[in-house]
């Protein structure tokens, strides 16, 4: 008998319904790729522990029943159930990805950002994922372990949407093509919504963050600092480094006064700091956590995913916006990426785009931390993979990464499953005139500008030759 089972409501009448149109999604393209046996043997519930009930993070809506565990890999996961279910299951790849040892905390905290779902009646479900570091295909392994635990263990859904958010949006579209026919010959997903999405995959959406170290070190000289031991800077640190945050924040704000206001900076530090935003192109607000992920998230990179050889790479790479571009360019050391290393890192974190389910997205124009460009990347992946129709991209007049408006995810929610129930995608036109319907129950945050189109991710970050 399955533990917590719970009462279908009245939208569950749909379910034959989705389990078609989500078969007949699946047939509109090729095959996707079959997930390798070991994949499935690792998302098998089988064994898994029923959830247990858990004390709900504060400030759920009224009635919320919470549920959580830790699989059998050790990933913390946990589930919130609204008072009146509405039969859809949002499935949560959380960004980051975080360093160090899974902790349940963090699945906490993504419910309380994501209660958005809570409050339009859908169950929530989010891994912490059962290691830290730049590993896709395991975080995909442990979002779909869960939502099988789910299966097993609470309920079936009427609709299963994965929605991945910033660096789990890259999990969420590599789990979609992984395990599309992993489910009795059908995706596990009905949809996916992917928000702020890191969507051109480690061997492309991390260039920008090699060209920061070395055009940071060449302004700045101390990460390494004179007397430590100098290494390449695509390996991010040397394995033994001992180097805190706290003391590569330290050494940035001695370079570049980062914490002061602009009037309070030295003229060398207003220089060097606007030298370095103009060539990298960052805002100054996300500098240093782009600088952190340029030295810790490459340190577990090459170190524990590549083998110690070099997945980064900066030849033909032409620097522009400081004030002497050709002394710059001099200058700056030159990488040429292993191909080894680019095509082990390429086949955990490169989507395919053979997704055969409707996948809807929204970035932020100004998004300070996964550039909008990424987006395009991503359009031209799922045009590759045969997947452009299954395709809807948005954007909004937003400059945040993380969290957008409660009313934009409503409005996107509501049109993703119109457009399961339907068949007929949505507009990024209609998303945006039924974003004020929303507002009233979610807040004001209607900011989508359904014109936008974004350049390719090189009208952003240099071109550079790859192997």
């Amino acid at each position: 008998m399955r533990a917590h089972r719970l009462r279908r409501t009245p939208a569950g009448i749909g379910w034959i319904a989705g389990i078609l149109a989500a078969a007949l999604a699946g047939c509109a393209s090729g095959p996707a790729p079959q997930a390798s046996a070991p994949a499935l043997a690792a998302v098998s519930a089988e064994g898994e522990a029923p959830p247990q009930p858990l004390a709900c993070p504060g400030g759920l809506p009224a009635g919320v029943r919470c549920l959580g565990g830790q699989d059998r890999f050790g990933a913390h996961y946990l589930i919130a159930l609204p008072a009146r279910w509405s039969g859809v299951l949002v499935l949560h790849a959380h960004g980051g990805p975080a360093l160090g040892a899974p902790k349940a905390e963090r699945s906490a905290q993504d419910l309380k950002r994501w209660q958005v779902m809570l409050k339009m009646g859908h169950a929530w479900a989010g891994s912490s994922f059962r290691q830290g570091g730049v590993e896709v295909r395991a975080a995909a392994e442990d979002t779909e372990r869960l939502r099988r635990i789910f299966v097993a263990h609470v309920d079936r859904p009427t609709r299963t949407v994965l929605h991945g958010q910033s660096w789990g949006a890259g999990v969420a579209a590599v789990g979609a093509e992984q395990f599309a026919t992993a489910a009795g010959g059908r995706s596990p997903y009905d949809a996916v919504l992917l928000s702020s999405g890191v969507l051109a995959g480690g061997t492309r959406s991390y260039d920008f963050r090699l060209d920061l170290r070395l055009v940071y070190q060449q302004l700045c000289g101390n990460h390494p600092a004179p007397g430590e031991a100098d290494y390449p800077l695509w390996m991010g640190l040397p394995p033994a480094a001992t180097l805190t945050r706290a003391e590569l924040a330290a050494r940035v704000e001695r370079c570049l006064g980062l914490k002061k206001p602009a009037a309070q900076r030295s003229a060398l530090q207003q220089q060097k700091l606007s030298t370095l935003l103009a060539v990298i192109r960052i805002p100054e607000r996300s500098l240093l956590g782009h600088l952190n992920w340029a030295t810790w998230h490459f340190q577990d990179i090459v170190q524990h995913r590549t083998g110690g050889l070099n997945p980064f790479g900066n030849r033909g790479v032409h620097y522009r916006g400081s004030g002497d571009d050709e002394a710059l360019n001099r200058a700056v050391p030159r990488y040429a990426a292993d191909p080894q290393a680019v095509a082990r890192l390429a086949a955990d974190t490169d989507p395919g785009g053979r997704i055969p389910v409707p996948v809807l997205t929204v970035h932020a124009i100004d998004d300070p931390v996964a550039f909008v460009e990424l987006s395009a990347s991503f359009r031209a992946t799922m045009a590759r993979g045969g997947s452009a129709g299954r395709l809807v991209q948005t954007f909004t007049r937003d400059t945040e990464h993380s969290y957008l408006s409660d009313a934009a995810y409503a409005t996107l929610m509501a049109a993703l499953l119109q457009w399961i129930d339907s068949g007929r995608p949505p507009t990024a036109a209609g998303i945006d005139q039924a974003c004020a319907a929303q507002e009233p129950a979610f807040g004001a945050g209607c900011r989508f500008d359904p014109a936008y189109q974004p350049q390719p991710l090189e009208a952003r970050v240099p071109a550079r030759l790859r192997p």
